[in-house]
């Protein structure tokens, strides 16, 4: 155990002191855009936070693998988990580093990603098989081929999930460090119960992840002094689907009857640590593709933004997001190695009916939300950059249609209609008829 603490500290200790270089780095080239329609903050903020992290990552990785139990873990891994996301995270990296400084197509970016999976699967990190119930027809071991696709598929799926949901100040890096500490718990447990040992390669991977993460936070939370970019949240997706793959290939006979959910459980806890991201990526692709856009069309209707539109301050929507995360993370691994009493499924209600009241309360309060907030000054207002809450984005119905504020300087004042024209034609017209 103290093993994963020291590299976890190593990798955010690194990450922590390499941000201000990678962000005078970021400012000097012009990774810093402008404001677009959809950003939350309302100053040009650095991007690339994502190189510091890929820093920690690689030096988190290096110390791990020559830790005692650790290194000897990972080596005994059927594959080389540390070249795989040294390298594939590399690619990541160079491939967010460029869309944050000059833009990508989507599809170029896409391609990157099953790049950098692909790499993962060279080295042998890949599905072997999917755990289901012998009652469900059994577990199926999978092909090379077959489990080739099914790894990238699951990689390119938790890359993208993870970069949809950065977009507030520290909410992806929150939420990935939250699940990866349920896969690093779900790893040790599992483990603990086959061979009696708590060294394995998805903690250990989790461990380092973890680490990056805490090290990004305290430059990234609101205000945030640097962005991580797509550099960062593609990097931490790609990571995080490691460990979770790492974690899957055990022997489906070796897990059944060992905790409440059987060899249900390496599909459960994936599933539930990303529940969040994977939410917002359905939703985004279903509500974009609905309007003939396409799925990678950027927009204001992420769960972030529904939040902040109702009211909520930057940090308080960004800590209800935490609280979901930690909810369906941690929930479904306690329900799966507890017992699972009768009481535990009323007190998870509860819970998820409280996060659920606390995200409506500023609708409740206001009797409107954010229009209603408008109106008059919060005393509990987040410090810095004023960044939220941003009213919902109007559509527009054609060339021709104006913003409200537009239209209404534009029309004419209240007051009843006065002839512009008179007779004599040194006459003053007022600039406001009515107002004498």
């Amino acid at each position: 155990m103290r093993e994963y603490l020291f590299m976890a500290l190593i990798a955010a200790a690194v990450t922590y002191l390499l941000v201000p270089l990678v962000r005078r780095f970021a400012i000097r080239i012009g990774a810093a855009p402008e404001i677009r329609d959809r950003d939350v903050h309302t100053t040009p903020t650095p991007r690339l936070g994502g190189l510091a992290m890929y820093g920690g990552l690689v030096v988190g990785l290096l110390v791990a693998g020559n830790l005692t139990n650790t290194g000897d873990a990972m080596a005994a891994y059927d594959g080389d988990p540390i070249l795989a996301l040294i390298v594939a995270g590399g690619l990541i990296a160079v491939t967010g580093f460029l869309d944050d400084w000059w833009g990508m197509d989507p599809f170029i970016k896409l391609a990157g990603q099953i790049a950098a999976a692909g790499i993962l699967v060279y080295y042998g990190l890949r599905l072997t098989y999917i755990p289901l119930p012998k009652n469900w027809g059994g577990s199926t071991s999978l092909d090379y081929n077959l489990s080739t696709i099914i790894t990238i598929l699951v990689v390119v799926v938790a890359i993208n999930a993870v970069n949809f949901v950065d977009g507030l100040d520290g909410l992806a890096s929150g939420i990935v460090c939250i699940a990866a500490m349920a896969t690093w718990a779900y790893s040790i447990y599992l483990s603990h119960n086959i061979s009696g040992d708590r060294i394995t390669t998805a903690a250990a991977i989790s461990a380092v992840l973890i680490g990056a993460c805490l090290g990004f936070l305290p430059h990234n939370f609101h205000p945030a002094k640097i962005f991580m970019g797509d550099t960062g949240a593609m990097l931490i997706g790609l990571v995080l689907a490691a460990s979770l793959v790492t974690v899957m290939p055990v022997e489906p006979s070796v897990i059944e009857g060992i905790n409440r959910f059987g060899v249900l459980l390496p599909l459960l806890v994936p599933a539930a640590v990303l529940v969040l991201p994977l939410i917002d990526l359905i939703t985004a692709v279903v509500r974009r593709t609905s309007y003939g856009m396409s799925p990678f069309a950027p927009d204001r209707g992420h769960l972030h933004h529904r939040l902040m539109d109702i009211g909520h301050s930057h940090r308080q929507s960004v800590l209800i997001m935490y609280a979901w995360a930690f909810l369906f993370a941690f929930g479904i691994f306690a329900m799966s190695v507890a017992t699972v009493p009768v009481l535990a499924f009323p007190v998870v209600i509860v819970l998820a009916l409280v996060v659920l009241v606390l995200m409506a309360l500023p609708r409740w309060r206001g009797r409107g939300g954010a229009h209603a907030s408008r109106d008059k000054p919060s005393s509990d207002d987040d410090d810095g950059p004023p960044t939220g809450p941003m009213p919902p984005v109007r559509p527009q119905a054609g060339p021709m249609l104006l913003p409200d504020s537009e239209h209404d300087r534009r029309m004419p004042p209240p007051g009843p209609p006065q002839d512009r024209m008179s007779g004599d034609p040194n006459a003053v017209v007022p600039l406001y008829p009515g107002r004498s």
